[in-house]
């Protein structure tokens, strides 16, 4: 690997330079997608990018720089751009490159009979799984949107003080949604599988779930205005959590964005609340055994039982707070900036069915989706008011869908008025983390119709 000739050659510039502490991350990810189009690919493509990211200190200031050209060629380029940009930065919080940590568990992220799947076979998947969902039902009426896509990704880091770390993984992802109609309705429904085991693709079972869940959903109708108990299914509950993560963070408590500054050791949830962020679950998306600073990822505990234990730490949001740093150092790619990412977070599991948390609801709503999640909350303050829809439940059968509801409340609040939890983790979409929860029994929220 180029990379690994050309770091020695950067760091002897770099101090050379004036340089006294240096760092090179090296990045690379290759990207298969394809999309069908009835019975036909519509879209099919190979992408491979990635890059030379570059840090180091010189004055007592951090400078960064970053090139896509992985030769001697960039050198001096990427050392030039570092030193400039360190001398005019403004921040007085002294970054540090990170010497190592003392044991890094072994994850296992890469699967090498995924990485020769034939292309071939993922795009008959796709083919399959869009004719599959066809045949369910005569009520299914168009596919809105599928697409199959895997990655191949590899990280490394190293650094003047001896850090020295490589890791290599790859996933694949589908995820389908579709919309079904009568002569009255329309409903759509979607599906995500994420895994490690091209196997684990099961497009018939896949299809016939997609579409009842849809079809379900026909008819549905607004209900009265009110406060209802509120069972939040697993897929919804990921969701908001989603959307409400980055509370966690150290970088956005510090910088009084997050309502818990200063909670530590603190009730902010029901005791029943427990949440977990695991970077070392084999079969999770953003699992890893290194951080983008190189300090050893770990299992880490944020709330248990109701009780706030730590936020997510950086190390310069942990030398800050005179604590180590959670291992939660991320960079979105080699062009960005050092800030604070989750990687597998969720709510842990209770010991709850989904049909018996909907037997103890004598009158309330089960809310299977939230729309206008970016636009209808507001991440500093925890208030949301999001559209949803779902079903009516009374004396604990669901007895019809509900649709054109408004369901309204606060985070923080919400997190307090869970009564139970079920044991159905669900993950949502990837996003700068991968975010998932059971489903929830909420006391009550606001819903207008």
């Amino acid at each position: 690997m180029e990379i690994l000739n050309l770091k020695d050659k950067i760091f002897e510039a770099g101090k050379e330079m004036g340089f006294d502490d240096m760092e090179i991350s090296y990045v690379s990810n290759k990207k298969f997608n394809c999309k069908v189009f009835k019975d036909s690919i519509d879209d099919y493509s190979i992408s491979i990018e990635g890059g030379i990211s570059f840090r180091g200190v010189i004055n007592n200031k951090m400078g960064y720089s970053y090139t896509e050209k992985v030769d001697e060629t960039s050198i001096n380029l990427l050392l030039k751009k570092a030193r400039e940009n360190a001398q005019v930065i403004e921040n007085d919080d002294n970054e540090e490159i990170f010497e190592g940590s003392a044991i890094y568990e072994r994850v296992d992220i890469f699967s090498d009979d995924y990485s020769h799947v034939k292309v071939e076979d993922k795009l008959q998947l796709l083919l399959n799984f869009a004719e599959e969902v066809y045949k369910q039902d005569e009520r299914v009426a168009q596919i809105l949107y599928n697409l199959y896509e895997d990655h191949e990704s590899e990280r490394m880091i190293f650094n003047t003080k001896g850090l020295s770390k490589i890791e290599k993984s790859n996933i694949g992802l589908i995820y389908f949604s579709i919309l079904v109609k009568d002569s009255k309705d329309s409903k759509s429904s979607s599906i995500l599988k994420v895994t490690r085991d091209f196997r684990d693709f099961d497009y018939k079972e896949m299809a016939k779930s997609v579409v009842e869940d849809a079809l379900t959903l026909l008819g549905a109708e607004p209900v009265k205005s009110k406060d209802y108990s509120i069972l939040l299914k697993n897929n919804a509950a990921a969701s908001l959590l989603q959307t409400f993560k980055d509370i966690f963070s150290a970088e956005n408590v510090q910088h009084g964005r997050s309502l818990l500054k200063n909670k530590l050791g603190e009730a902010i949830a029901s005791n029943q609340i427990t949440i977990i962020d695991d970077p070392h679950i084999k079969e999770k998306m953003a699992s890893r055994s290194f951080d983008s600073e190189g300090v050893a990822t770990k299992k880490c505990v944020i709330v248990e039982e109701g009780l706030l234990k730590t936020y997510l730490h950086n190390l310069k949001t942990a030398k800050k707070d005179g604590v180590s740093s959670t291992g939660h150092g991320y960079r979105n790619s080699y062009k960005g900036t050092i800030t604070i990412a989750p990687t597998n977070l969720f709510i842990d599991s209770g010991d709850n069915t989904y049909d018996d948390l909907v037997k103890s609801i004598e009158e309330g709503l089960i809310i299977t989706e939230l729309q206008g999640l970016h636009s209808g909350a507001n991440i500093v303050s925890g208030d949301f008011s999001l559209a949803a829809e779902g079903y009516f439940v009374k004396n604990g059968q669901i007895e019809k869908p509900v649709n054109q509801i408004t369901i309204a409340g606060n985070f923080y609040e919400l997190l307090k008025n869970i009564e139970a939890v079920g044991n159905d983790i669900e993950f949502t979409f990837p996003s700068e983390g991968y975010v998932g929860s059971p489903t929830l029994l909420i006391k009550k929220l606001a819903v207008s119709g």
